[in-house]
Formats: C-alpha cells, structure tokens, sequence
C-alpha cells in the first residue's frame, strides 16, 4: 500500500514538472518573440511610421511610413471577418439546433476540420485560380474574398465548440414553453453564447488579419492608400516580409517595427474582446 501511495505521489510530481516544464517552454518563447520585436522595434518607431505613406526611397532607409499596409491589413480583415461571420453563425446554428450529433453533422465538422487545417498558401492559389477564371486582378476584393474562405472553417468550428456547451435544459425549456428551433436558436442560443462567439470572431479575425501567404497572390501589393476595392492593396504581414528582404540595416529595422504595430493591434483587439465580453457575460445564464 505504501509503495502504491509513493508510486503514485511521483507520478504526480513528474507530471507537474512536465506542466511547468510546457508552461515555461511557451512563455519564454513568447517573451523572447516579444523582446525580439521590441528591441529592434521601438529604436525603428516613430510617428511617421503610422501617419506616412512609403516616399520614394522608403525601401532605401529614406523618410516614409506603413500607413497604406496598416488601413489595408484593417480593411481585408474586417471585411473577410464579416464576411465569414454572415456564413458560420447560421452553419454554427444548424449544426447544433438540426443536426447536432447525426453522421451528416460529423461529416461537416470533418470537413471544416480540414479546412481549418489546409495551409494558407493554398487558400492564396485557390483565391488566384477563382480570381483569373472571373477576370480579376490582385485587389481588395481578392484580399477579403481569400481571407473570408481563410476565416470561415475557423469561426464555424469555433462557435460550433462553443455552442455545444449550452446547458441543454435552456433549450429543452424554451421548446416546451412552444417556441421553434429557429426562435431557439436566434433568441436563446446566440444570447447565451454571446461572449464565446465573440471570442470566435476575434480569433478568427486574428488569423486574417496576421496572414501573409493568402493575400500575397490575391491582393498584391501597393504603396498608395486603398482607395477601391478593385485596386491592389498593401498588408503589414507583406510589409514586414518585403522589408526584411531589404539589405539596408534601417529598413530591416522598420520590419520589426511594422510587426510591433501589428502585434499592438493584435493585442489591443484581445483586450477588447475581454472588457466586451464581459460585459455581455450579464446576458449568460448560469
């Protein structure tokens, strides 16, 4: 019995030390990401970088800013996140309000567990492919269009998780009070599960708006401000790639600050998405 009890005792131990051991592996590599940028970032910062446009020799180490690669990376991100949320919301709701657990429900989330999975790279050729059957050039519209097919097995899935974990007697309650599955899951689940689909949203939103392979065929890139949806646009994850490539010192400096400002907007976005859902946590049944 004792050698049972010790047995187990360093079972646990070495468990708990292979946890730590994980947690501190992750945190130090996001530290050291952090310090990384931030080192070479804030000497590089200035306020032209975010109110400039590129001049002529901006890739040179000469005067200019990332304005046009932030307000681009801004727009493709929200307009695919939109778009992507008008599709996975309802996909989300019928998985679980119709099909819940039957084969063809399992069937989908395999499919967009694959999806989910393909490399961006491929969802940029993919976007390319569609674009040139349809006569279209590297533009704005590409940029949301790949980025929407990007985002949408992400959000689907992710709200698909999250409304599974409903309590099912809200439902079960709000049938027998004789309301339809579509009133139950338009006026009852969303509301409950308000806070996580934000959270799916925002998570979506982050892979768009931090992905550089999908857009490098379908949006291009541009040195001006997006003005249409049919002109090419710039990205800060193309900025940062294109100025990295740069054999001038001040330029590669101007890489990490552009990841800086990226990480920023990132960061500003999950804290955001934190104060809101609290907020809508009152809405949440518990």
């Amino acid at each position: 019995m004792k050698k049972r009890w010790q047995r187990r005792h360093v079972t646990e131990a070495i468990a708990r030390g292979l946890m730590l051991f994980s947690f501190a592996l992750v945190a130090g590599c996001l530290g050291l990401i952090l310090w990384t940028i931030l080192r070479r970032g804030l000497p590089a910062m200035s306020w032209a970088m975010i109110t400039q446009t590129p001049k002529g020799g901006f890739y040179l180490g000469k005067e200019g800013g990332i304005l046009n690669a932030i307000a681009g990376s801004l727009y493709m991100a929200t307009g695919g996140t939109i778009l992507a949320l008008l599709f996975s919301l309802p996909i989300a709701l019928y998985l679980e309000t119709y099909v819940r657990d039957s084969r063809f429900g399992d069937n989908v989330r395999l499919a967009l567990d694959v999806l989910w999975g393909i490399p961006s790279i491929v969802y940029g050729a993919f976007g390319f492919t569609l674009m040139l059957a349809m006569g279209m050039r590297a533009s704005l519209l590409g940029g949301i269009i790949v980025l929407t097919l990007l985002e949408l097995p992400i959000m689907t899935r992710s709200m698909d998780e999250v409304i599974r974990r409903m309590p099912g007697d809200l439902e079960h309650a709000a049938l027998a009070l004789g309301s339809t599955r579509f009133e139950v899951a338009t006026k009852v689940v969303i509301r409950q599960m308000l806070p996580g689909i934000l959270t799916a949203v925002l998570l979506a939103f982050g892979r768009g708006i931090g992905d550089a392979a999908s857009v490098l065929f379908t949006a291009g890139y541009t040195d001006r401000m997006p003005t249409s949806l049919l002109r090419p646009v710039a990205s800060l994850p193309l900025a940062v790639f294109f100025q990295l490539g740069m054999p001038y010192p001040e330029v590669q400096n101007r890489a990490y600050a552009s990841a800086l400002i990226l990480t920023v907007i990132v960061l500003a976005i999950s804290l955001g998405s934190r104060l809101l859902a609290g907020r809508l946590s009152k809405f949440v049944v518990k």
